[in-house]
């Protein structure tokens, strides 16, 4: 069963040891991972070597500023193979993303990075209540998409009996929570969701199933959708961070007994928080946007990673190492609507905000002649009714957004679902 809260006795030394000891490690393996880097991936040591800089520049973690950052088209650019930083035959494993905003991102793993990502995925576990014997639901899709492999390593190295789901099936999942009894479930926020509509479908209170905590990632969540689930499912809902141009899930996670944002787990991840526009260091405590090193990868190393991910950084509290705020929006993910910038999260905030409504909604922008139009499609609940609900979800986004938008209140299933992350925005204006 779900310890809830971790026994000090099963974490690592890394977890509770001293910041000086933490940063003398992070130094040691910064300057391995800048010096691997340099040495074997070309396109990065070209960067160097145009702004004038090497490997035996790093003499504290300071001087990590100096080195220019990795983006996306870095690894697009060099598709597949050449970032890698380790001959073909030393990759064990191949992952990439999607590739729907051009090609895909690929990245490898030698046999000592799927040690290390199960190693972090098991902590992450860990620090979310788990222990081994726990059974361990996995829904996140399996394949060239690193949520579900990177949980499956990670539940089986921590001794957790895992059910390989997979995404999609929805009543199939149902079934075997209900008859597999699973300590854990580990999936995107807004797919849970649809499971457990499915369970109201099936005339089952979800907040009766064998589930005790769901770890939940791959897509930005706020605390009002943490209330959502942990109402609704009757479970602790904790946030895992990862992206698989890091490692994968398990690059952050919080732990179960303060649920106060994701703990990185520093001594693999150096993370920096820096201003999305100019790419300068933000000040201590200021939101930006995070930036990831890594120290121990072998076969893709990342220097100075660019995620698009808005967060800032915060003092450690159930552990040494440093938190994060939970992830509320990217800054690729910023829509600027009449010179407002939203958020998809903050229109989420406001629609679970208002009883009545589910916890599904879309958002679409248009453009009528010069001006952008907001639309919100949302869906009332099997109780809810209609009069008002419109009109209060209106107000309360000009409010506490600052845009005026339409609402288009469906009925129930009304609005699209997803059996992984949820399209949230549909931009109609390019």
């Amino acid at each position: 069963m779900v310890n809830k809260i971790s026994d000090p006795k099963t974490l690592e030394p890394i977890e509770t040891a001293s910041i000086d000891e933490l940063r003398s490690l992070q130094l040691t393996r910064l300057k391995w991972s800048i010096q691997h880097t340099f040495d074997n991936v070309a396109p990065y040591r070209a960067k160097c070597q145009e702004v004038g800089v090497i490997p035996s520049d790093i003499v504290s973690l300071e001087s990590l500023a100096m080195f220019p950052f990795t983006v996306k088209d870095d690894l697009r650019q060099a598709y597949p193979f050449g970032m890698f930083a380790v001959p073909q035959r030393e990759i064990v494993r191949l992952h990439a993303s999607s590739g729907t905003t051009g090609k895909p991102t690929v990245v490898g793993y030698t046999k000592n990075d799927i040690d290390m990502w199960a190693t972090v995925v098991a902590r992450s576990i860990r620090a979310s209540g788990g222990g081994p014997g726990d059974k361990v639901h996995i829904a996140y899709g399996y394949g060239l998409f690193t949520g579900g492999l990177g949980s499956h390593y990670g539940a089986e190295k921590l001794g957790a009996t895992v059910i390989p789901m997979s995404g999609g099936q929805t009543p199939k999942q149902v079934q075997l929570i209900l008859d597999f009894k699973p300590d854990i479930i580990m999936v995107t926020p807004s797919y849970m969701l649809n499971i457990a509509d499915e369970f109201e479908r099936q005339g089952v209170n979800p907040a009766e199933s064998s589930l005790q905590v769901g770890i939940f990632g791959a897509e930005p969540w706020g605390e009002a959708m943490r209330e959502q689930l942990e109402e609704r499912c009757n479970l602790d809902a904790v946030d895992i961070y990862g992206l698989s141009e890091v490692i994968g899930p398990g690059v952050a996670n919080e732990c179960i007994e303060t649920k106060d944002g994701p703990t990185i787990w520093e001594d693999h991840f150096y993370p920096e928080i820096v201003n999305p526009e100019t790419g300068e260091p933000a000040g201590e405590g200021e939101i930006g946007e995070l930036v990831f090193t890594s120290l121990t990868k072998e076969a893709l190393p990342i220097i100075r990673y660019r995620t698009g991910d808005l967060t800032c950084l915060l003092p450690g509290t159930a552990r040494t190492m440093r938190r994060m705020e939970k992830i509320t929006g990217r800054s690729d993910d910023m829509l600027i609507i009449r010179g407002v910038n939203v958020f998809p999260t903050q229109i989420e905030e406001r629609v679970l905000a208002v009883n009545g409504l589910a916890p599904h909604y879309q958002i679409r922008v248009s453009r009528d002649g010069n001006l952008d139009v907001l639309t919100v499609q949302v869906e009332k609940t099997e109780t809810g009714a209609d009069e008002g609900l419109a009109k209060q979800l209106r107000e309360d986004i000009k409010g506490y957004v600052g845009v005026s938008a339409l609402v288009d209140v469906c009925e129930p299933g009304g609005v699209p679902r997803s059996e992984g992350k949820a399209v949230r925005v549909i931009d109609e204006r390019n």
